[in-house]
């Protein structure tokens, strides 16, 4: 594996640090900034939202210039954005700064995914994507915990100024270690677009919103769920988010491996399991051994869906994927953004840190809903396929034709 990968590891795990890490430091945010939790919340529906809006953009504003300038310039926008947050006088300016860092995330992915695999032999592309990845992964395991040690033991603009460090790393790497790469001929948007007609790509999005929206309903306010009602220490935190993030990766290894195999079993299995563990949360929150084996159990249900439904969505727009691919990654935030804003509306309305839990259960519901629903539609069209091929008409044109 050349060294290259390493440089977009290191970008992954900055990006995957500063989208999960200020879960960790949402009352040190608030008291600092003078605002309530729901409010503080915004800053996580802030950068889902960005990722949104960026992801699409960012990749079709991609095809104009080199893929290695590309990411080089989306690091920048990275660095950028961390700073502004680091230094922030105001939450509006931290807000802002949260949204500018947010552009560069499905695009550096999406573009990182595309480089990875052509800087390896044919054999190697999975493992050269899934090296990259494993920055995200890892972010979850050591950089998550550690930014949220030191934002609460330092302070947290400490943390952002670290997280831009990394950046600058990245930065540095991809652009001694990445070879140049010729500019991508430019993407047909039309041809792109086509593949949001057909109803299974848009349902198997719709899925992704639900589905991963389920996971941050209830990990976006984990902080002040864990301290106020199950009885942690401020800095146990840290240490349940490692618990998060195994489960992440363990979930996302077994997403990966059982979606090749078996694609909408795997969905049915991950997403029901996941609304029955939410659901759960609001009782398992009251005892501390419960609570640490419900938090493992979330990271691993909820990343077990994500191969299936990325996955899902390549397949049913294997005509033109490079747009939906990108979308899909935003429809990933999209869900972030939705969660944590009805999830800061009823704890603002007086129900307590553990309602975000019966909000991610009903999302994680309904994905599942969609998910039989797009199973039924799929083979309601094979047998039509099936009875259109083998009528009469059908015959007499085929011999008609031979």
């Amino acid at each position: 594996m050349p060294l290259a990968l390493l440089a977009l590891a290191i970008g992954a795990f900055g990006i995957g640090t500063t989208e999960f890490v200020i879960m960790g430091l949402l009352p040190e945010v608030a008291t600092d900034f003078g605002v309530s939790i729901p409010t503080a919340g915004f800053l996580v529906t802030g950068y889902a939202l960005g990722v949104v809006l960026g992801a699409p953009l960012m990749t079709v504003l991609g095809t104009r210039i080199s893929r290695k300038r590309m990411l080089m310039l989306l690091m920048g926008l990275f660095i950028a954005g961390n700073l502004l947050s680091a230094v922030a006088p105001v939450f509006g300016v931290m807000l802002a700064g949260r949204v500018v860092a947010s552009l560069a995330h499905g695009a550096f992915f999406g573009i990182g995914s595309v480089v990875a695999a052509d800087l390896v032999a044919p054999e190697k592309k999975a493992g050269a994507i899934a090296m990259m990845f494993t920055g995200l992964t890892v972010a979850n395991v050591v950089g998550v915990p550690l930014g949220t040690f030191v934002g609460q033991s330092i302070g947290w603009r400490v943390t952002f100024a670290f997280v831009a460090g990394l950046g600058v790393i990245g930065l540095v790497g991809i652009a001694k270690l990445v070879p140049h790469m010729p500019k991508v001929e430019g993407v047909r948007l039309r041809h792109e677009l086509a593949a949001f007609r057909n109803a299974q790509v848009l349902l198997a999005m719709a899925m992704t919103v639900l589905g991963f929206g389920g996971v941050f309903a209830a990990i976006t306010y984990i902080t002040p769920m864990m301290t106020e009602v199950t009885g942690f220490a401020d800095g146990s935190v840290t240490w349940l988010l490692v618990l998060f993030g195994l489960g992440m990766v363990g979930g996302n290894l077994v997403g990966g491996k059982f979606a090749d195999r078996a694609l909408m079993p795997m969905l049915y299995v991950s997403l029901g399991a996941l609304a029955v563990v939410l659901a759960l949360f609001t009782l398992t929150a009251h005892n501390r051994i419960a609570a640490a084996v419900t938090i493992v159990l979330i990271g691993a249900l909820g990343f077990a869906t994500v191969p299936p439904l990325q996955k899902r969505v390549l397949d049913q727009a294997a005509g033109a994927p490079t747009l939906a691919s990108a979308v899909n990654i935003g429809a990933f935030n999209l869900g972030n953004a939705l969660s944590a804003w009805l999830g800061g509306m009823v704890i603002a309305a007086g129900l307590g840190y553990t309602a975000p839990n019966w909000v991610g259960a009903a999302l994680a519901a309904s994905a599942l809903a969609l998910a039989v629903l797009s199973r039924r539609l799929e083979r309601r069209t094979d047998t039509s396929q099936v009875i259109a091929a083998s009528s009469p008409d059908a015959a007499l044109a085929t011999a008609a034709h031979h």
